[in-house]
């Protein structure tokens, strides 16, 4: 059972993160390249979409096999005064990643498309301030995907 949940808890955290490196690394510079042509932002988009379900379900199956993960290695997610560091830290980013991720799909990325809409020069502040964040809320989401796998790997080892 235990190798069953960690595989589990294994292929959805590759999945999520690997889904956010092929967007922020490979998918969106193409687009920038390609200065935002109608037919690669339709591509961003289309795939973006189609990844978000994924990711769901991906934080589903992780939210699931974590806290039975840390039980059946004596840690109760209920009794955080007995968490380790190491525990505290990844359970923390991931609570962070959360937000974020809620953040991007449910705030900024319905905005997003109404705003890359209107020209540059058009744009009110605070539509610029949409535009702005929803191009580095993902890469910190990355970056701090990226921390909760570093944590992952120094909680197995330890």
């Amino acid at each position: 059972m235990y190798s069953t949940l960690v595989v589990l808890h294994i292929l959805a955290a590759v999945t999520w993160i690997g889904g956010m490196i092929f967007l922020s690394l490979v998918l969106a510079p193409l687009v920038r390249g390609r200065k935002a042509a109608p037919e690669f932002m339709a591509l961003f988009l289309s795939a973006a979409l189609r990844f978000r379900p994924i990711v769901w379900v991906a934080i589903a199956v992780l939210l699931a096999t974590g806290p039975m993960l840390l039980s059946m290695r004596g840690i109760e997610v209920s009794s955080p005064t007995s968490w380790t560091g190491i525990v505290t830290v990844k359970l923390m980013l991931v609570a962070l990643l959360l937000l974020l991720t809620l953040l991007h799909d449910l705030v900024f990325g319905p905005q997003v498309s109404r705003v890359s809409a209107i020209p540059n020069s058009q744009r009110t502040a605070g539509e610029q301030v949409v535009f702005k964040t929803a191009r580095w809320l993902p890469r910190l989401s990355l970056l701090i995907g990226l921390a909760v796998v570093i944590a992952a790997a120094m909680l197995a080892r330890s």
